[in-house]
């Protein structure tokens, strides 16, 4: 629990500075806030894509 209170509050950190960063340090930061969010997401297309081999093996 703990880790993912730290995971939502770096994230959040990453996007304030990126409000402030150049364009270029602000796609960088914005992407490394991504790696700090939920994985469910990450979980919900894995699984998309595994259905979708299913359906070609048949």
């Amino acid at each position: 629990m703990l880790d993912d209170e730290f995971n939502q509050q770096r994230a959040k950190l990453l996007r304030e500075l990126a409000e402030q960063a150049d364009p270029f340090i602000k796609k960088r930061l914005l992407n490394l806030a991504q790696r700090y969010e939920p994985k469910s997401g990450q979980y919900q297309l894995a699984s998309t894509v595994l259905n979708r081999r299913d359906n070609v093996d048949r």
